[in-house]
């Protein structure tokens, strides 16, 4: 049987051409290296640039490697690679009529390698003259190179000689982008197909599929000998704290990526575990499941479980409130946050229709327990939850409740008149990404005291995080647990978020000088 030595061989000048492009006419174009030369790393070159374009077929001459599959943290400079590679397939490889496609999850996403790529061609007057740049499109000759995304029209149709697809991770409306620009790139002598991504948090996704296959692949359980595995990990049980492991996982660690950036989100994880999972996903490319990744462990929230202080104390202490209605036949919760210096005390109460609270057995121990109430009929009875925010503003002297703008068109009128201030409340990252964190370190650091509210315990363990680009955080329901809600869990953090907008500071003093 031939082994991969009889088959194939290293062609050193296809290998140093790609290098030479790359470095010649491909720039940075972003920070403090914009407009300067794209000098690859060693491990660009080794790892990647030099089999894929290198190593080739004895008998054919061709390329060996068919895909690419390049698993990488963040920070570590993917997207500007995958553009200079996109240029150099569409300018240099000598494919003619070449069709490069750079494919994502969404739009915004499949706009980032293209947008990188038509900046290098306007930084570079060489390229300029060659190429000309359209909105979602750059021609040389009868050649182009196109971003698109899941939500194109256009995916069908395509004779691709290379496609670059990102963050396959992402990837959340099944194989169909994947299969599609696949299968289009067969009547190709030598396609490319490279995927990078970084590690995802669904095992149920083609990109986890795609992961599985490249580690099958590298292991050699599965023989391909077109198929090129490029992973660059952690392990689960490795010491997520060492800079060792961070090398591991980062090989730009120290030139793309700054130790001192990973010393400080290591120091945040102390205050804010849930992190961590972002942490060993994004930046150790661990791949996490969601269904494991609740916010909030049980131990950590129940070490506010000390009752709340007597009334009379309560009542000397300045609080605010949180209101999240819901539909006709969900929970709607009211939440009251009260600050005492460093500690603080929260106070949730939930609402159901009888309708709902028949299906559910455990509504009704909540209701026994205090926290809870079950209103008569099938819908919710909003005069109910009146009576009960101006009965707990009377008696707390509540400075402030903010609400949720859905469902609120009938009882936020009737609060107001009652001489209730009213606050609405954004339930979009930025609004909810402060409070969300804040209330994160306070169970963390047992710093919040509830009195062990069942409903509360409950809904912490049916949150997961959602998380921005600009790492901003909110509270979602944990897909893998249908039927569970949080809305006392973000009436809570509604609550916190408005006493935060409320801090007790007083105006500063001054003295009137007479001469």
């Amino acid at each position: 049987m031939k082994t991969a030595e009889d088959k194939y061989y290293f062609d050193q000048v296809a290998a140093d051409r790609v290098v030479t492009f790359i470095e010649t006419y491909c720039t940075h174009t972003k920070g403090d290296l914009a407009g300067q030369p794209f000098l690859l790393e060693e491990w660009q070159k080794k790892d990647i640039l030099h089999p894929l374009f290198g190593i080739k077929d004895k008998s054919t001459g061709l390329r060996r490697f068919k895909t690419c599959y390049v698993e990488i943290p963040r920070k570590n400079g993917k997207s500007s690679l995958a553009a200079a590679v996109a240029l150099y397939l569409l300018l240099a490889d000598g494919e003619k009529g070449a069709e490069i496609v750079s494919a994502a999850a969404d739009r915004g996403q499949a706009r980032i390698i293209y947008e990188i790529a038509a900046d290098m061609i306007r930084n570079h007057p060489e390229l300029q003259k060659r190429c000309t740049i359209l909105q979602s499109r750059i021609k040389f000759g009868t050649s182009f190179y196109q971003s698109i995304s899941a939500e194109s029209n256009t995916k069908h149709g395509f004779n691709c000689s290379a496609v670059i697809f990102d963050e396959l991770h992402a990837q959340k409306r099944g194989r169909d982008l994947w299969d599609v620009l696949g299968t289009s790139v067969l009547s190709r002598s030598q396609p490319i197909i490279l995927a990078l991504t970084t590690a995802g948090d669904d095992i149920n996704s083609i990109g986890f599929e795609v992961h599985e296959y490249a580690r099958k692949v590298k292991s050699g359980e599965i023989k391909d000998e077109t198929f090129l595995p490029v992973l660059y990990c952690a392990d689960p049980q490795d010491d997520w704290t060492s800079p060792e492991v961070w090398a591991k996982a980062n090989p730009g660690l120290g030139t793309t990526c700054s130790q001192a950036y990973f010393e400080t989100y290591v120091n945040r994880i102390a205050q804010q575990p849930s992190e961590l999972y972002t942490f060993q996903r994004l930046h150790l490319n661990i791949w996490t499941d969601a269904q494991d990744t609740a916010w909030i462990q049980d131990h950590d929230f129940m070490q506010g479980a000390d009752p709340l202080p007597s009334d009379e104390h309560l009542q000397t202490l300045p609080c605010w409130g949180g209101l999240d209605l819901a539909s006709t036949r969900d929970l709607t919760a009211f939440s009251i946050i009260w600050r005492d210096g460093q500690k603080y005390y929260l106070k949730a109460h939930s609402f159901v229709p009888e309708a709902t609270a028949s299906e559910r057995k455990k509504y009704r121990q909540f209701a026994d327990a205090g926290h809870m109430t079950i209103t008569a009929g099938n819908v919710v009875d909003y005069d109910v939850i009146l009576q009960h925010i101006l009965a707990e503003s009377e008696k707390y002297g509540i400075r402030a409740v903010a609400y949720d703008r859905k469902f609120s068109a009938y009882i936020v009128p009737k609060l107001m008149d009652a001489g209730v201030n009213l606050e609405p409340f954004g339930q979009g990252f930025l609004s909810l990404s402060h409070p969300t964190k804040m209330m994160e370190r306070l169970l963390v650091g047992g710093d919040l005291v509830h009195g062990a509210n069942e409903v509360l315990r409950w809904q912490f363990s049916c949150v997961q995080i959602a998380r921005d680009p600009a790492d901003n955080i909110k509270p979602t329901k944990n897909r893998n647990k249908a039927g569970e809600m949080i809305d006392a869990v973000v009436s809570s953090i509604m609550a916190l978020g408005q006493s935060e907008l409320e801090q007790d500071t007083e105006p500063e003093t001054f003295e009137i000088w007479t001469l």
